[in-house]
């Protein structure tokens, strides 16, 4: 009887501690789930708060003109003008660095700059050359764009251009600095298509790293202007303003400037390493996906005999029978991602670049109303640039123009850059130091031939 009358409190007991045994389990679980979530939240700030205004510019400037142009050298010459992504690397480090710091001491964006210590003629023969050739180059991105989503999910490649403008016009008109910023930071993913893409096909490595470390000419027209092209794509005067005010957009959201285009004069040591950092980190990465853009159209369309592309929509399209369905889709991913951020990117710089001419309100921290102006340079210049597939001109011609202009502008603004930042009355102790000197002029000297070359193919 004892025994009978203590099994129950015994099973009670038993039920009791399995319960709270299941109990601290479960929340042994939670606390752990918990603590991932913590680990990966702060993990998505860490890399959030690492890519800054360099890395967006770098990846700003594979835009789908520039993969076209990339994939057309591949395509006609195989490795052979992949050493120029290395060739020119310093040459955009030093241009870009000169530019964020300029933003960053000053407050004030390049235009600004040239606005108050230059005449002002000079300023808007650059300006109309600049907002004319990121129109054309907006209007061959969202052709891009367009074709790639059509590949992908069907449908007109009018209509896909139409959605894609009005979504990269809301995205910049409504929504927040943080919340975009943001967003073009992790835009930045997409680049890894080309990457992927290049390790999808076979390929000789040892054949490629030796191509990018050892040059090679040929001393032909087509050569020589497919070489200008590759440069003038890389080194693009919308990247020059776009990333001065950027930086000066950073020092506005985090509270250390009230506006863009004050009269303060900042130079933090830390916040220039940083700009530093994140610069070199931006130019290096943008030019590791122009290699691997030559590296997959070397190995596929090159070594296949096709040789006459006009797009990066003809290169994703010709990938598939190729290299499979897989990688043609990955590359024109790549394509949609890589508009998403050049586009605002060309609309911005533009944006920038008038407000601060005409003195307007200027900024993507602002709101619609606050400035107008500004935001309706970028409303236009997107809409126009939509209507030049609609108004019988061709993009890719386009291209061919706005790469003419660039070429034109990039030459006296980078004296203008070297000016400004070697004055010491405006930069004070974060004037230009001998390297940044000597890759600068070296910049200037390199477009200046590259400008005079473009000019002699254009002529014979």
């Amino acid at each position: 009887m004892p025994n009978s009358q203590n099994k129950p409190v015994e099973k009670k007991s038993l039920l009791e501690t399995l319960d709270t045994s299941v109990d601290g389990e479960v929340a042994e679980i939670g606390h752990v789930l918990e603590q991932g979530q913590k680990k990966a939240t702060d993990g998505v700030k860490k890399v959030t708060h690492i890519i800054g205004p360099g890395v967006i510019t770098g990846f700003s400037d594979d835009d789908p003109s520039g993969i076209g142009t990339y994939a057309i050298s591949g395509a006609q010459y195989g490795l052979g003008q992949g050493w120029l992504t290395l060739f020119q690397l310093p040459f955009m480090i030093a241009v870009q660095e000169m530019c964020a710091r300029i933003g960053i001491v000053t407050g004030k964006g390049l235009a600004g700059n040239i606005k108050h210590h230059f005449s002002v003629k000079w300023l808007y023969g650059l300006v109309l050359l600049l907002v004319v050739a990121n129109v054309f180059n907006i209007g061959a991105d969202i052709s891009a764009m367009g074709a790639s989503l059509a590949m992908i999910a069907g449908g007109s490649s009018a209509l896909w251009a139409i959605v894609t403008t009005l979504f990269i016009i809301i995205l910049e008109i409504f929504i927040s600095y943080k919340v975009y910023a943001n967003l073009l930071k992790w835009l930045t993913v997409f680049f890894l298509a080309y990457v992927v893409t290049a390790f999808i096909i076979p390929q000789d490595w040892g054949q490629i790293v030796r191509s990018l470390v050892v040059p090679h000419m040929e001393y032909s027209k087509l050569f020589l202007i497919t070489a200008v092209g590759f440069l003038g794509t890389t080194i693009s005067p919308y990247l020059f303003f776009w990333q001065a005010s950027e930086e000066v957009e950073e020092q506005v959201s985090s509270g250390k400037r009230k506006e863009i285009g004050d009269n303060v004069r900042f130079n933090h040591p830390k916040e220039i390493k940083k700009m530093r950092w994140d610069t070199v980190v931006g130019m290096v990465l943008s030019q590791l996906v122009a290699f691997f853009i030559v590296v997959t159209t070397a190995s596929t369309l090159h070594n296949n005999g096709i040789t006459q592309i006009t797009s990066a929509q003809d290169v994703a399209q010709a990938l598939v029978p190729l290299a499979g369905q897989f990688a043609g889709l990955v590359f024109a991913i790549g394509i949609i991602g890589a508009g998403l951020m050049g586009i605002p990117v060309l609309a911005g710089s533009g944006a920038y670049v008038l407000s601060e001419v005409f003195g307007w309100r200027q900024g993507l921290f602002h709101k619609f109303k606050e400035a107008i102006g500004f935001y309706s340079v970028i409303i236009v210049s997107t809409l126009v640039g939509l209507g030049i597939n609609f108004a019988g001109i061709d993009p890719i011609q386009g291209l061919l123009y706005a790469a003419v202009v660039n070429g034109v502008v990039a030459v006296p603004l980078i004296a203008f850059i070297l000016l400004i930042s070697n004055k010491k009355e405006i930069m004070g102790t974060k004037k230009n130091t001998i390297w940044s000197n000597v890759f600068g002029w070296g910049t200037f000297g390199l477009m200046a031939l590259a400008v005079i070359m473009m000019f002699w193919s254009m002529a014979g």
